[in-house]
């Protein structure tokens, strides 16, 4: 899939291509310069960018995670009071979906999300979802990619 000319890269997205720096035992700590503290800073997932994710993990996770918590006491509830016997496996599948749709939704949170500071996005945000998916798939096939051209072509030095 080519690549959007017109899409800005975001602060955090890692960059195409790294060179690769030899490896030497520093004598000394390295000392830590007003570059590499900037280049850090724009590595970080921005302040804003990181309190939405939050928000929509804590909503997509932890609405079923709490509905799961809470099954558990509504099922207590239904046989202590004969209403009807519920059978264990009942009890484990309706958790279990509970449970796994709120890890499902711990990365749906995060995938959500807009990662344009400027940017907040829709409610449910499914265009988001596709667009970040869309973007982690690409950065694993690169890595992929390059991780398979350096298998076969080995740097001598």
């Amino acid at each position: 899939m080519p690549e959007d000319s017109s899409r800005t890269t975001l602060p955090f997205e890692p960059r195409k291509k790294r060179d690769k720096k030899a490896k030497r035992p520093a004598p000394n700590p390295p000392q830590v310069s007003a570059a590499s503290r900037e280049a850090a800073s724009l590595s970080a997932i921005p302040d804003v960018v990181s309190r939405r994710m939050i928000r929509r993990m804590a909503l997509f996770c932890g609405v079923p995670s709490g509905l799961g918590i809470l099954s558990f006491f509504i099922f207590y509830w239904v046989v202590s009071h004969d209403w009807f016997d519920v059978p264990p496996y009942a009890v484990f599948i309706a958790t279990l979906g509970l449970f796994g749709s709120g890890v499902v939704g711990l990365s749906y949170g995060i995938l959500s999300t807009s990662w344009d500071e400027d940017r907040v996005g829709g409610w449910f945000g499914w265009q988001e979802f596709t667009l970040n998916a869309r973007r982690v798939f690409e950065a694993l096939r690169e890595a992929r990619r390059t991780a398979r051209a350096a298998k076969e072509n080995p740097d001598p030095s």
